[in-house]
């Protein structure tokens, strides 16, 4: 049980500031993560990493000479903002371009392409680089949708030995993904974890047994077997490993992890056997690695990662890297960083707004209190609902987000913005402080939707209707889910057909939203006969089916709140706030 903390919220900004404190000679912080404090050579392929917190030494432990130039941090197992992503990327932009590398979750998929997107429009040349090295989520005719667990370590090292080396970024990207195609890893737990400020853990696991193919953010293991001794441990690990063996390779880069509870001891133990095994294979481990490199809170276990090394992929894994957790080769030398990018960051500067537009505005930042106070109270509801087959945090990322949207839309009201200004203030504030892939979506969403409104004018029922297409617009195209995945696509689509039907007719949007927030509830529900296809139950699917989705059910339980504010907030006609 994690039991050091003051408020649990904030651990994660908590724990990153005091490694910033003790690490100082390789980091420093900036707002969302840090980034070198070395000096770094101008024109310099930039390689940016990053998820959400609770693995350390994954991923700020990962950064200088030899690998990262910076990391952006999440809340714990929350995926880092969109936000976060291009303020922590533009610290670190040397000129070269940056290439970002991430765990191929769907809230790191969703809010490092956003961020990847905004850079390319500054005139930054990003690239993305999900990391897919858990065989136990997927099989290997869809090694593309597999997740990112310890082999991000592998693969982020050799990219940054490729960027260090001085390459341009298609090189480096080249490698990096070559190094990812042949890098796998598969694990076992024995406890789970147990988030900060909780009484109980994410997932547990029978007395005696173990779970094979768990995740790193507290999903249990896709099957559970009896406990067995280290060699057999290491027969099951290899030999499980070893089924995706390439045509000719023998000799591999090996990286033997432990999860966060699991002793130094226990895995030089198994390491002999593994040793033992990969001899058996024909295979040689070249510069071996064991100990704690992307762990999950306190949970007990290991997973064990080979790259299937080829020449080149051999020099950039013996490279010399020196970061406050993985040092290989000679030490190299650097100087302290001396033209350091601002980070303070002032208050937001809105536009001139038309009165009528504040008006509207103000009653869209009274709506998102609403909405707030409606999933604070429904926070443990829907954590209830996420546990199921995820890790359980749904609930608090929508109360932590949408708190936020509103602050931040009360704020910009406050300051004289009008109607589009706040509904997008209020979206990046939800994105930026919920994190993960609800966090993502709706900030996605909220920001999507308020390009239908403008400052000058009052919000009308077509710029509302509007908005509500160009919002799903926006969740499909970056989001990737389609109705029948199981998420929040499956309430939202019928929520927006609806209300586009219903006005169409001739109803007030008052009434044609209470109708939309209906068929949103309808199909809400109707998602528990469904099995994910995205995200973290993706694995876990069959243990979902009979139970809802979370983010369809708080879709609903959002559209529902609205519908009751606007019967009283809307004149007869629909057609102002």
């Amino acid at each position: 049980m994690t039991t050091i903390y003051d408020a649990p919220e904030d651990f994660a900004s908590a724990a990153l500031a005091g490694f910033c404190a003790i690490h100082g000679r390789h980091v420093r912080l900036v707002k969302g993560g840090v980034v070198r404090s070395t000096e770094v050579p101008k024109g310099k392929v930039s390689l940016v990493v990053g998820g959400g917190s609770g693995h350390y030494p994954a991923f700020a432990g990962y950064v200088g000479p030899g690998l990262a130039d910076a990391a952006v941090a999440g809340d714990v197992f929350a995926s880092p903002s969109t936000a976060a992503v291009a303020r922590v990327c533009r610290h670190a932009d040397q000129g070269g371009g940056i290439l970002l590398g991430f765990g191929n979750y769907a809230g790191d998929v969703l809010n490092f392409g956003v961020a990847a997107e905004r850079l390319q429009a500054e005139g930054i040349d990003v690239r993305i680089l999900p990391v897919t090295d858990d065989i136990a989520s997927s099989p290997v005719n869809a090694a593309a949708r597999r997740r990112g667990i310890a082999g991000t370590v592998i693969v982020f090292k050799i990219a940054g030995a490729a960027a260090e080396a001085g390459l341009p970024i298609n090189e480096v990207e080249r490698i990096a993904r070559h190094a990812n195609d042949r890098t796998v890893s598969f694990g076992v737990a024995y406890k789970g974890c147990t988030l900060p400020g909780a009484a109980t853990p994410l997932f547990a696991v029978p007395g005696g047994k173990m779970a094979l193919g768990l995740g790193i953010h507290g999903e249990p293991g896709i099957r559970e077997e009896d406990i067995t001794s280290a060699s057999d441990l290491a027969k099951l690990l290899v030999g499980t490993l070893v089924s995706e063996r390439p045509a000719g390779a023998n000799r591999v880069a090996a990286l033997l992890n432990g999860l966060g509870s699991t002793k130094y001891e226990e895995l030089f133990v198994l390491w002999q056997a593994i040793a033992s095994e990969l001899k058996t294979e024909g295979l040689e481990a070249v510069e071996p690695e064991a100990g704690e490199f992307v762990t999950s809170l306190d949970m007990q276990g290991c997973s064990l990662t080979l790259l299937w090394l080829d020449d080149e992929l051999e020099i950039y894994w013996r490279a010399p890297s020196d970061a406050p957790v993985l040092r290989k080769g000679a030490v190299i030398a650097v100087k302290p960083a001396t033209d350091v990018l601002n980070g303070a960051e002032g208050q937001p500067i809105y536009g001139s707004a038309s009165e009528a537009s504040k008006a509207s505005g103000a009653c869209i930042a009274k709506m998102m209190q609403r909405v707030s106070a409606m999933l604070n109270a429904a926070e443990e509801q829907l954590g209830r609902i996420d546990a199921v087959a995820g890790d359980g945090d749904h609930g608090q990322g929508m109360s932590r987000g949408s708190a936020a949207a509103a602050a931040a839309a009360w704020a910009a009201a406050t300051a004289g913005a009008g109607a589009a200004s706040i509904l997008a203030a209020a979206g990046d504030g939800w994105a930026d402080r919920a994190g993960g892939t609800s966090g993502a979506l709706w900030g996605l969403l909220l920001r999507s939707w308020s390009s239908s409104f403008s400052d000058d004018e009052a919000v009308t029922t077509e710029a509302v209707v509007l908005g509500a297409r160009l919002a799903l617009n926006g969740v499909t195209r970056l989001g990737g889910a389609n109705i029948g995945d199981k998420t929040l696509v499956d309430a939202l689509v019928p929520f927006v057909e609806t209300l586009e039907h219903r006005v169409a007719s001739g109803k007030s949007l008052a009434d044609a939203w209470g109708d939309a927030a209906n068929a949103a509830t309808l199909a809400a529900d109707a998602t528990s006969s469904l099995a994910p296809k995205l995200g973290r139950a993706r694995p876990l699917a069959e243990r979902s089916i009979g139970h809802p989705d979370a983010g369809a059910v708080s879709l609903a339980m959002c559209a529902r709140t609205a519908a009751a504010f606007l019967q009283g907030a809307f004149g007869p006609r629909g057609v102002q706030i």
